[in-house]
């Protein structure tokens, strides 16, 4: 008898469990970030679909990207590197306004995303101790799931 896997629901509360993972080593996934253009938010969003065993394929975390790639290209990321040149001009208190402001441009990011996930087909994972959502987006730009 074939049991039938139900597709997980996804709502915003993913992104506090993916904001969880990342304090636990903010370096390395702004060290992904800076020397290989990988999306943060995409790649954490990789490693809680790992963890729901929802597997989606390289074609699909393309889509995912795609969904993103005009507002990050021409809001976020202008904006985030005017943020880190700004830093040494600026005292604490207004650096971290701008960081405030950052992440909720992030947070479009990550609504953009949740849109997508919901209407796309995953299958599930066999094997869910296994990173494939993380090695087929980090796939993508030549690299692994092993840099984390």
């Amino acid at each position: 008898m074939q049991t039938t896997l139900k597709r997980p629901i996804f709502t915003h509360a993913l992104w506090h469990q993916c904001e969880q993972v990342y304090s636990q080593n903010p370096s390395a996934y702004i060290q992904l970030q800076d020397s290989y253009q990988v999306n943060v938010n995409v790649l954490l969003l990789a490693q809680y679909l790992d963890q729901k065993a929802f597997l989606l394929s390289a074609e699909q975390w393309q889509s995912m990207l795609a969904v993103i790639e005009k507002w990050e290209d021409s809001v976020l990321m202008p904006y985030r590197k005017l943020r880190r040149i700004a830093k040494r001009h600026l005292a604490e208190d207004e650096y971290q306004k701008m960081l405030d402001v950052e992440l909720i441009m992030e947070r479009k990011s990550q609504q953009l995303l949740l849109q997508k996930l919901h209407i796309l087909e995953g299958k599930p994972l066999t094997s869910p101790r296994v990173n494939n959502n993380v090695n087929a987006y980090l796939g993508i730009y030549g690299l692994d799931g092993s840099l984390l």
